[in-house]
Order: C-alpha cells, then sequence, then structure tokens
C-alpha cells in the first residue's frame, strides 16, 4: 500500500501560526467570498481563506498578509465558502463500486469526509475484506474514515455468512489508522438482552475512545430502546417518522436522517428540529446506501442537503448537519467540519445556499473538483484473487432448485409473503392464498418466487419463499449478489427457468446482477470483487445500473429504485419479513417461520 497521510496538526502548527501572523506565506488564498461559519451560523461576505499545508491557518475580511510570490489565489467572487461536506453514514459497496471509485464519484458533489462501515464485504471476506477497504480508503484524496463491522453475521442464528466478526477482530482494528469506531450495531435484540459478542465489541470500542453505531430497527420506544441505548450505541439512523428522531435525541443519541437512494427518511423526520424546535446540534443528515447511477446523475450529500432545505429546514442549520455535526459526534471538531484555523483545509464554493451548486471543491489545500469534473487522482489498491473469486454455488442450478412443493392433496395454501415497501427499508409480512398446480405451489396475482441461494460454502442450498410488490410480468428473473447483510445471492422470478439462467450466469461472471426474460439476458451489472463492487468507473456502472432500471421496467416493475428493494431482502435485522439461508424470518419476533400454512 502506497499513501501520503496528511500530516498531523502538531507537525505543521508552527508554519500554521507563522503563516496566519503573516511571517510566512500561504500555500493557497480563497479571496473574498462569503464565509459560512457553521459554528455561529452565520453567513460574513467579504472574506478570505489562508490555506497552508493541508490546513485553514487563517479566516477573515483581508488575508494580504498571507499572500507571498508562490500563493496560488482563487478569487471566490462572492460565492459563499462552504466547509466539504460528510455523510455520517453510508456503505461504499453499496455504490457497487471500490472506496477509489465511490471517491471519484462524490468528489465532484462536494463530499469530502466519509464514515463508512464495509459490513457487506465483511461478510464475504471477513477481516481481510474489512483491511482492503480500509487501506484503499486511505489512498484517497479526501477523508474517508472507516468503521469496523461489528455484526457478521447481522443475527445470529438467522443466518449463515461468509464470515464472522469476532470482538478479538473488533479489538485487532481499533489499532489501526483509518478506524473511527464500530459500525452500525444492528444485533440490536443482542444488546438488549446483553449478549456477551455484542458487548466485549462495543466495550472493546470504548476503552479506544472511539464512537459506537447505531441501528435501532423497531418501532418500540419503550423499555428495550432503553436498553439498548444504555448498551452503548450513540447514534441511529434507522427511523422513519418524527416521534423516533425525538426518542433518539431525548436518550442521548444522536439522530441520523438518511435519503439513499431508495430510504426517504428525512422529510418524516426533520419536523422535529422544523416544527418542534428540538436543538439541531443532535441531528445528522447521511445517505446510508446510494447505487452509482444517483451519484452520478443526482448526487450525493450535496443532494441530501438540498432535500431537507425542501423540506423546510433552514440552510444553514441542514449545513450543520451535514458538516460540523458530524465531525462532533466522532469526535473530529477540530479536523474537519468547518472553515477555521487548524482545520483540515476542505471547501466548497457555491452560488447558491439553497440550491447547492457545487462548482469548486478543494480538500485537504488542493483543488479536487471544478464545475463538475474531478481533477485528481484516486489510487487504486491491487485487489487479490481471493476477493474476485467468491461466487461458489456447488452445482448449476435447474428449475427444480426452485421448486415448492404442495402439502399433499391439497388444491390451494396459504403463503407468508414478504411485500415490498416503496421507498422504505422495512417490508410487510403479508399472506396470500395461492394455488398448487402438477403438485407445485405457484404465485399469482402480482405474487412471485423469491430464492436465497448460498455462495459462500458451495453447500448447493437454496430457500424458496414468496414476495410481492415488484409487479413483474411475464417469464423473467432477477438476480443479485448484492443481498444484505450475509450476500448469498437473491433470485427473484416469475418463472424457474429463468431464475435458473439469471443464477447460474451470476456464478460465470463472479457475481453482479442480472435480469433474464423468455431465455435473454437483458441487462447485466459485473460487480467481480466479493460480487459486491465494481472497479470500473462510476459513470459506466451508472450506464450498466440504468439499464438494469430499464429492463425491470420493461419486466412491469414500477417501483421508485426497486434494485435496492430487492438486494435487502435478506436482511434479517430489518422487520418485518425477510429471508435467509436459514429459511424465512418473522423479523418481529427474530424468529424463523414456516413458508407454508393450511388454509383456515
Amino acid at each position: 500500500m502506497e499513501y501520503t497521510p496528511l500530516p498531523s496538526w502538531p507537525e505543521v502548527v508552527p508554519r500554521l501560526i507563522a503563516v496566519a501572523a503573516g511571517r510566512e506565506a500561504a500555500d493557497m488564498v480563497i479571496r473574498g467570498g462569503i464565509w459560512v461559519n457553521v459554528h455561529s451560523r452565520e453567513t460574513l461576505p467579504d472574506h478570505d481563506i489562508a490555506i497552508a499545508a493541508g490546513r485553514i491557518a487563517f479566516v477573515g475580511p483581508d488575508a494580504a498578509h498571507c499572500v507571498g510570490p508562490g500563493t496560488q489565489i482563487i478569487e471566490a467572487r462572492g460565492r459563499y465558502m462552504l466547509p466539504g461536506l460528510c455523510d455520517a453514514h453510508m456503505h461504499i459497496e453499496s455504490g457497487m463500486l471500490t472506496p477509489a471509485e465511490f471517491a471519484r464519484a462524490v468528489i465532484p458533489h462536494g463530499t469530502t469526509s466519509m464514515f463508512t462501515d464495509p459490513h457487506e464485504i465483511a461478510n464475504v471476506l471477513g477481516l481481510d475484506g474489512v483491511r482492503m477497504m480500509h487501506d484503499e480508503a486511505l489512498m484517497q484524496p479526501v477523508n474517508i474514515f472507516t468503521q469496523m463491522p461489528s455484526c457478521a453475521p447481522s443475527a445470529p442464528g438467522l443466518e449463515t455468512t461468509g464470515y464472522e466478526i469476532t470482538p478479538e477482530d473488533v479489538a485487532e482494528a481499533m489499532n489501526w489508522p483509518g478506524i473511527i469506531g464500530l459500525g452500525e450495531m444492528m444485533n440490536f435484540p443482542g444488546v438488549i438482552h446483553g449478549d456477551p459478542k455484542m458487548l466485549a465489541e462495543i466495550a472493546v470500542t470504548q476503552r479506544a475512545g472511539k464512537t459506537v453505531g447505531g441501528h435501532y430497527a423497531s418501532p418500540d420506544l419503550g423499555p428495550d430502546f432503553a436498553a439498548y441505548v444504555a448498551g452503548g450505541p450513540a447514534d441511529d439512523h434507522e427511523g422513519t417518522c418524527e416521534a423516533d428522531a425525538v426518542a433518539r435525541v431525548r436518550q442521548g443519541m444522536r439522530s441520523m436522517m438518511r435519503l439513499g437512494s431508495a430510504w426517504y427518511d428525512v422529510e418524516s423526520q426533520i419536523t422535529a428540529v422544523t416544527e418542534k424546535g428540538l436543538d439541531p446540534r443532535n441531528f445528522i443528515l447521511c445517505t446510508d446506501d446510494c447505487h452509482s447511477g444517483t451519484l452520478v446523475n443526482d448526487g450525493h450529500m450535496n443532494r441530501v442537503v438540498r432535500h431537507a432545505i425542501a423540506c423546510g429546514c433552514d440552510p444553514l442549520i441542514a449545513l450543520q448537519m451535514a458538516t460540523i455535526n458530524t465531525a462532533s459526534h466522532f469526535g473530529l471538531e477540530r479536523e474537519i467540519g468547518s472553515i477555521t484555523p487548524g482545520r483540515r483545509a476542505d471547501v466548497i464554493l457555491s452560488s447558491d445556499l439553497t440550491e447547492l451548486p457545487v462548482e469548486l471543491v478543494v480538500a485537504r489545500g488542493q483543488i479536487v473538483a471544478e464545475d463538475g469534473a474531478i481533477s485528481v487522482e484516486c489510487p487504486h489498491l491491487k485487489w487479490p484473487g481471493t476477493a474476485r473469486n467468491t461466487v461458489h454455488l456447488g452445482h448449476a442450478l435447474t428449475d427444480t432448485d426452485f421448486e415448492i412443493a404442495a402439502p399433499a392433496g391439497a388444491n390451494r395454501v396459504q403463503a407468508n409473503v414478504i411485500g415490498v415497501v416503496e421507498n422504505q427499508a422495512p417490508t410487510k409480512a403479508l399472506k396470500a392464498e395461492l394455488p398448487i398446480i402438477g403438485g407445485l405451489v405457484e404465485g399469482e396475482d402480482g405474487v412471485c418466487q423469491i430464492a436465497l441461494v448460498e455462495r459462500h460454502r458451495a453447500t448447493g442450498g437454496v430457500t424458496n419463499a414468496f414476495v410481492s410488490g415488484f409487479g413483474y410480468e411475464g417469464k423473467m428473473a432477477m438476480a443479485s449478489t448484492v443481498a444484505h447483510d450475509s450476500h448469498h445471492m437473491i433470485v427473484v422470478g416469475t418463472d424457474r427457468d429463468q431464475m435458473a439462467l439469471a443464477a447460474n450466469r451470476l456464478a460465470e461472471v463472479g457475481g453482479g446482477i442480472t435480469l433474464f426474460r423468455d431465455g435473454r439476458e437483458l441487462a447485466l451489472v459485473e460487480l467481480p470483487i466479493a460480487g459486491l463492487m465494481s472497479d470500473s468507473p462510476a459513470t459506466e456502472v451508472a450506464a450498466k445500473a440504468d439499464q438494469m432500471v430499464e429492463a425491470m421496467q420493461a419486466c412491469g416493475c414500477q417501483l421508485n429504485n426497486a434494485y435496492m428493494q430487492h438486494s435487502l431482502l435478506a436482511l434479517v435485522v430489518i422487520p418485518e419479513l425477510r429471508i435467509s439461508d436459514l429459511g424465512l424470518v418473522d423479523v418481529r419476533t427474530f424468529e424463523k417461520i414456516e413458508l407454508l400454512e393450511p388454509l383456515a
């Protein structure tokens, strides 16, 4: 691994002081802008910023005393000078990109700091995979902080992952230079019931003086919620309504409100600030999951801030939620999150505080993007073969692997069905009366089949069930090796032959997403790294993802960002009903349930 880390504040403070005092010249001066001060929540016109050694040395009405013959001058021309934006909680793998390509995609949108939880790759490659993500993150020209994944598997006993994360793994990772804390503690029942393994991971993190990420995916805000907070998680991003946001901040957590590709949870929660008037310091904006198409076409944290403003939030408060609030939460207020002396020189120039066009991006004191185009290199790790050969089915699948046998003598049967909810992570636990044809249960009236295919240990295992809400028509199937969080393979289809074709195709290409209709492949997104990511440019991956969306629509699916819904159908820590390699899971009770029930 080769990278040049930003010098620490103690290493460069003599020079920062000298530049601020006018004894030495700055490397760069941004001149004549409107200083957006997120500490005081003010906009201050006609200010300059002097930058030295990748950090801010001086901010004031006139930085002429910091200018020397070699100082680079940037004319702000009355534009707003904003701190670089921070994404407080996200998974790089969900962009279907490596850290380098994810950075390349988001830098032009003004994101200069990310707090990433690589628990997707942890489920496939274990601690080695986390280290690869961590190392490539440190190579980038922006700040990518890594949270050590806490829950692989996310729900022990209800799923089987490629690898398991242990407290010993967490303890080891806490010594790595880029680790900022513990990733989201998804096993909230384990914390509530005092599971020794979960508490050991939390204790190791707190002893290291680092932040424990939360994930409380339950509507119950009573004693169980209090028990979870007492267990140590410091934030939560699973809220979906105002009451969730209020409860979290009242209990001393940070409420992280997310706008990802498919999660629209800001509008329903930000009223805690805009209408109830709660202190905004404890509210933070994040994305959680953004796929490459969203990054290329719509933006990243700039999109989230714009959305918060459109929902009625004061622009300066929205910016605080995407800068200083995030930095303070992770103990980095002296490093990032504001344009003030000593901090890393992460600055955005924008001509409008509401629409937030990102016209120039400076990160660590160098121009990294201008007018939507990146201007720096984002170095790649050399990903080993062990990270590229991760789809192991055991045998070529056929239509018989996807058969659901009916009870003897029955004509119809009642099935438990996963109900997809548009723009939300939770599903609904539905029931449907389904027909039996030739001894097999068949879907009808919008109910199609879903299968989870084991792909880590070549067991040949296939779990079959039913799902509704996609609206698929004709003979089709869609398969993906992105299947949060265990990341086996999810196949959804209306025809068992197409399901077999799709599954075998992903084994052939080493992972990704594919859609077949009538024996023909309509779209393919190759994700050769862990079956989760591509090291191709984001624009190329986004173009293939757009083709996938078009193919899904051609098969009758009109849901917004339906692929994200598809990829979460195995996430056995978010209610109500999910599928795993061990069966159908009712996440309201954290128990496996039978697929078929006798008719009443």
